[in-house]
């Protein structure tokens, strides 16, 4: 076989969220990885119309602006990009990228909220048991960079609270000093998948959901005393046992018992009570959610009168923020747990104007009888679909508010808005994950 051109040249700069790009020869490489400034080896992979792909060998020389302390594991774990750099430099990379992204559909000035903290703020982790190399101890962690089967242990992650390693390091050793073993998804056997942890800053308090196959028995009582006797920062309030048989790597909710506590908890978000379950979605930084749901909020204007959708709806954080001004609010989210949430929560918090719809947009928006004036999106990664997009834009509302963790299916879904009449007015930044390649973008659109 022919072996492949190495180029080595410096990034000259990153399209969003993570594709960089170096010019060689008057050539363009586009791959994968890296930070502008890298000196880099790259192999070519394929010509496109305009740009070569690529893929990233080795970072020969780093950036100037990679200065910044980074956790241990920093390079070799697949989770944070931009551990090396400092943030205000990291908010500059981001903000060019979604302007460039953006350009077509937007071209006003872009409002840019950073991350009022870029340690301690995650709220969830989900850890994947594993090895680092074959015939090597068991591991959990996440996966290695560009490796899947391999599982690199989070050592002092800092972009977590405390409590998330003390925890993955106590199931961890607790499960060496076992028979049992992890998941081999190439060959369907084993029995341990993964950890989830969630964290309730308001109260201080986790809950840990293990998942696990059914193809073993274990003791999951001597697992809950282990688990409530260790001695570590903040409070284990809960304790799942899901079962996942599933092919996919995915963490899939077959079968789900409650070990421990109530199975959910608290958070509070301004001034409003909610619960979050264990599949239940709930915004993974929730000083930052504050910030994104008050712009979001304010961006709708003025809504005393006014019926709002909640679109894509979730455990209802969004809903019932707006009920506070709105007259009406209507909730649509496919995930049944999720809309049972939003309706505890709805009574916990005494709202009234707020109603819960468990199913597929797509096909129930069809059953609302009233017209929004205002309809409120925060779809999931993949966007929204397009037969459901043509659905929304027949309700004709004065305005939407878009809220988005993928920027990228955001711009083609604006795209397709903006065909049917409606005009970008304001975009915002909201940097909800900070040292990682994403942001959160929130639009606000109106009829022309």
């Amino acid at each position: 076989m022919r072996k492949k051109k190495e180029i080595v040249g410096k990034i000259e700069t990153l399209e969003f969220p993570n594709k960089s790009i170096l010019i060689c020869e008057g050539k363009s490489y586009v791959f994968k990885g890296g930070i502008p400034g890298q000196k880099v080896k790259i192999v070519a992979k394929g010509k496109k119309r305009s740009f070569y792909e690529a893929k990233l060998v080795e970072v020969l020389e780093k950036a100037d602006t990679e200065d910044y302390p980074t956790c241990k594991v920093f390079g070799t774990c697949g989770g944070c990009a931009y551990q090396s750099i400092d943030y205000d430099e990291e908010i500059k990379i981001k903000k060019e990228g979604i302007k460039r992204l953006f350009k077509d559909v937007y071209t006003g000035e872009f409002k840019v909220n950073p991350a009022l903290s870029i340690k301690g703020y995650r709220n969830k982790m989900e850890y994947t048991f594993g090895d680092m190399e074959k015939g090597g101890p068991l591991m959990l962690g996440l996966h290695s960079k560009g490796r899947f089967y391999e599982i690199t242990p989070t050592l002092e992650c800092n972009i977590v609270p405390e409590g998330f390693e003390t925890i993955r390091q106590e199931v961890q050793e607790y499960f060496r000093k076992t028979s049992h073993k992890f998941y081999r998804s190439r060959l369907y056997i084993g029995l341990l998948r993964h950890l989830v942890i969630k964290y309730s800053f308001s109260k201080d308090e986790y809950m840990v959901n293990i998942v696990t196959t059914s193809q073993e028995d274990w003791d999951r009582d001597k697992f809950v005393e282990h688990l409530k006797n260790i001695t570590m920062p903040g409070k284990i309030k809960t304790i799942i046992h899901t079962i996942n048989d599933s092919l996919s790597d995915a963490v899939k909710a077959e079968k789900v018992q409650t070990l421990y506590g109530p199975g959910y908890l608290e958070e509070e978000l301004l001034g409003l009570k909610f619960h979050m379950g264990p599949f239940s979605f709930f915004q993974p930084n929730p000083q930052m959610a504050k910030v994104l749901y008050s712009r979001a909020l304010e961006l709708a204007g003025d809504i005393s009168n006014k019926t709002v959708f909640d679109l894509y709806s979730g455990t209802g954080t969004i809903g019932q923020i707006f009920s506070k001004k709105a007259k009406k609010v209507y909730g649509i989210e496919i995930v049944e747990e999720a809309v049972e949430k939003a309706k505890d929560t709805c009574r916990l918090n005494k709202i009234e104007n707020c109603e819960f719809i468990q199913g597929d947009v797509l096909e129930k928006i069809e059953e609302l009888k009233d017209l929004a004036e205002i309809i409120v999106l925060d779809p999931p990664r993949e966007g929204i679909h397009p037969k459901a997009i043509e659905k929304l834009l027949k309700i004709k509302p004065e305005k939407f508010v878009y809220i988005s963790c993928n920027p990228v299916t955001q711009a083609r879904d604006l795209r397709i808005m903006k065909d049917f009449g409606y005009k970008v007015e304001q975009m915002e930044i909201v940097d909800q994950f900070p040292r990682t390649y994403h942001v959160e973008t929130v639009v606000l659109m109106s009829r022309k």
